[in-house]
């Protein structure tokens, strides 16, 4: 089965993030696969590379990039809820004329577009958070 994820929520407020996690590595251990994960509102959060949480707190930004690294999951954040939170690509910060990049590696910022097309072609959309 072909499933894609939308995740709504950052990656320290909410359980979504996590959740959404846990939830991809299971259905790519139980031989599904994960196409795209889509983050929107605050769940964009989860794709910037300036996340440092304490030594003894899960670091959900890595996890994610390593997801995508090992299994070729497609990460994008929203380019409208990431132009709200400051999180820029190269093409964001020329654009915008920005002096920094802090998306993480594995993400890439687009639009509404990709979670339409992940709907469209995914047996399922799984959704994390409000």
């Amino acid at each position: 089965m072909k499933i894609s994820i939308l995740v709504n929520e950052g990656p320290y407020q909410h359980q979504a993030s996590d959740s959404a996690y846990q939830f991809c590595v299971a259905a790519i251990d139980s031989g599904h696969e994960v196409s795209r994960v889509f983050f929107y509102h605050d769940g964009v959060n989860n794709g910037t590379n300036l996340t440092t949480p304490p030594q003894d707190d899960r670091h959900i930004q890595k996890r994610w990039s390593a997801l995508a690294e090992s299994n070729g999951v497609d990460l994008v954040l929203c380019v409208a809820a990431c132009q709200r939170r400051g999180i820029v690509d190269e093409g964001e910060r020329d654009r915008n004329k920005k002096d920094a990049i802090n998306v993480a590696d594995g993400f890439r910022i687009s639009g509404l577009g990709q979670l339409i097309e992940a709907g469209i072609e995914s047996d399922r959309l799984v959704t994390f958070g409000d």
